[in-house]
Parts: structure tokens; sequence; C-alpha cells
């Protein structure tokens, strides 16, 4: 059994990731803003853990971390101010990571997007450039860093339900297409569960391939 900790963990896939490591006997601190959500993420297996990722200090960061064994970032602004997504996807993640390592949590799961690097090419003045730009200078930090990191990077989200197969970018996948919320959650679950896979971006889209060939393929290079 594992301590992890899933920030953004009222997020759609955050919820699904809560509810497969609970149940493979993982302990899952959901790190959410807002208290009134912390029924569904108990009914999801997570243990509520109050916080906003945009007020912590180095200190409470650090606190809040203590114990763990792992990190998954799903947390984001969802759109919007651009000044929050900064604030949300680029400065709290990469304080997540000071934290990290400071609190001796060698795993660190990213959940990014497909396409994430900073030669995006997403045009200034387009309303996602806000969030490109925080997700490529975080990804770029948590490279980086010292941690066991994996970046992963999911196509268009769906709500579709899981499917259990994917194709990854190079081994399948030429471009993004879109895959469930449910899959990237599946994913997740299952690159901590893979520590061979620290140091890697991982792309992909829904497709043919199970969840667990795709990766292992993956250390076979």
């Amino acid at each position: 059994m594992a301590r992890i900790a899933v920030f953004g963990g009222h997020g759609k896939v955050a919820l699904h990731l809560e509810r497969l490591l609970s149940e493979a006997g993982h302990e899952v601190s959901s790190i959410i803003r807002n208290p009134d959500h912390a029924g569904d993420v108990r009914a999801a297996g997570g243990i509520p853990v109050i916080a906003d990722v945009e007020q912590l200090d180095a200190l409470e960061f650090n606190k809040l971390l203590q114990g763990h064994d792992a990190l998954v970032w799903t947390a984001g602004a969802g759109g919007g101010s651009p000044l929050r997504t900064y604030a949300v996807d680029r400065d709290a993640a990469i304080a997540s990571m000071a934290a990290a390592q400071q609190a001796g949590v060698p795993r660190y799961v990213m959940v990014s997007y497909y396409g994430s690097r900073p030669d995006h090419g997403v045009p200034e003045d387009n309303s996602f450039f806000a969030y490109a730009e925080a997700k490529a200078t975080a990804d770029t930090h948590l490279r980086g860093s010292d941690l066991e990191w994996t970046i992963l990077g999911p196509s268009r989200l769906t709500l579709d339900p899981p499917t259990g197969r994917i194709e990854i970018a190079g081994h399948g996948a030429t471009e993004p297409t879109e895959v469930s919320r449910a899959d990237v959650a599946a994913v997740a679950a299952a690159v901590l569960e893979r520590p061979e896979t620290a140091g890697l971006t991982i792309e992909f889209n829904n497709g043919d391939t199970p969840i667990g060939e795709a990766l292992d393929a993956l250390r076979k290079l």
C-alpha cells in the first residue's frame, strides 16, 4: 500500500483515479479547495484534504505532503482568467514539485496534455495560450527536477466510458484525437505501478492496445 496525494481531487479524472487507487489498496489524500466536494471524494475512496493550492506557502505545501509516497497533479484553473491559469497550472504546480522534493516524496505524475511543449504554437490572442504557456513551463520545470517524474499527455478529453485501451505517440498514435477521462485515470494508476516509466513523457489517445501492454512496450525500447 502506498500513500498517494492527488491534487485537484474533485476533477473528473481525479475521481476516477481515486476509485482505482483505493480499490488497489492505496491510501489516497485528495486535495480539494471546496469542502462541499468532500462527500464526492469519500464516495470515490479518497480522503478529502481541504487546501487551496493558490494560497499555500512552502511550509504548508511541505506539511501537506509529509508521509506520502507519490503525488499526482491533476489540478487546473479550468480556463477563464489567464492570471488564475498561471497561478494554478504553472506556479502552484511548480511549488508542489519543490515541496515534494523537500518532503521526500519521490514519485510525481503530471497530467498535462498532448502537445505540451515550449514551442506549442498557440497564438497569444487564443484563449488557450495561457494554459499552453503554463503547462509548458511546469512540465519543463518537472523534467529538470530530481523527482521520479512521468508526464502524461492525453489528447482531447471525453466523458465516454473507459475502454482500457490506448495508443501512445510513436507507438501507433500519429496525432492527437481523443481519450476518455476514465482511461486517463487508468493510465495514471498504471504508471504509478510502473517505476520504469519515470523520466518519460507519454502522449496518448484511445486506441486498440490494452493500457498495461502499451506501457510495458515502452520499457522494451
